[in-house]
This record gives structure tokens, C-alpha cells and sequence, in this order.
């Protein structure tokens, strides 16, 4: 008899979905982080304190080798990371953008026609302040 209640246990937990609260949360306000590289673009979508709701990138969308530091690749990958939370209920954003990559401005203005309201839009681009040495110029 003792058996069979456990048995019961095990297989009402295998029904069960633990975990897996993903579209259960409800996000207002989100911040876009956008990194462009020269060789691939990184969309990420946190909540307000910082945590990964959704992300996405010119790699993931089907893109390889020369083809993932295009806008085009980029503006994909801005499209895909932001579908998602726009079925999770975000409505305003703001925008980090980072690094020097031909991707910027095509998912910026992705993000823009997505139909989302944006408070800013803030380059966080690391300048260095004369600091490590750059490397030697490339000879082709």
C-alpha cells in the first residue's frame, strides 16, 4: 500500500511543469541592451534590476561567418530578442547601446517600428583614457 501512494507522488510530479514560470511574469519597463561588434550583434532585454527576460543575436537568427556584422543581421536579432517580451506585456524601454558595430543604428531603428516607447537612448560605449597599448597596425 505504501508503494502505490508513492508511486502516485512520482507520477503526479512528472505531470507537473515545476518551474517554468517564464511567461507568468508580467514586465512594465525593461532596458535594451544593444552590443555591436564588427563581427556580430548582441540584443539583451533585462528588467529593471538587471535580469535577462530575453535575448537574442545575429548568430541565433541564422547568420554565420561574414553575414552576422551586417544591419540586416542586426535588425533580426533586435526583432527576435523584442518579440518576445512584447507577448510578456513590456511597453516602455530604454535603450544601452554598446560598442562600434555597423548594427547599431539598424536595431535601434528596429526597436523603434517595433511600436514600444522609449524614454532614452544612452551610448555606453567604454572610451579609454589613454589606457592599454593598442596593438600594432595590420598589414595586408
Amino acid at each position: 500500500m505504501t508503494k502505490s501512494i508513492a508511486k502516485a507522488k512520482i507520477g503526479s510530479r512528472k505531470n507537473a511543469r515545476i518551474g517554468s514560470h517564464k511567461n507568468e511574469r508580467r514586465i512594465v519597463k525593461g532596458v535594451i541592451h544593444v552590443q555591436a561588434s564588427f563581427n556580430n550583434t548582441i540584443v539583451t532585454v533585462t528588467d529593471v534590476r538587471g535580469r535577462v527576460v530575453s535575448w537574442s543575436s545575429a548568430g541565433t537568427s541564422g547568420f554565420r561567418g561574414t553575414r552576422k556584422g551586417t544591419p540586416y543581421a542586426a535588425q533580426a536579432a533586435a526583432f527576435n530578442a523584442i518579440r518576445t517580451v512584447i507577448e510578456q506585456g513590456m511597453q516602455r524601454a530604454e535603450i544601452m547601446i554598446k560598442g562600434p558595430g555597423l548594427g547599431r543604428d539598424a536595431a535601434l531603428r528596429a526597436i523603434r517600428r517595433s511600436g514600444m516607447l522609449l524614454s532614452f537612448v544612452r551610448d555606453v560605449t567604454p572610451l579609454p583614457h589613454n589606457g592599454c597599448r593598442p596593438p600594432k597596425r595590420r598589414r595586408v
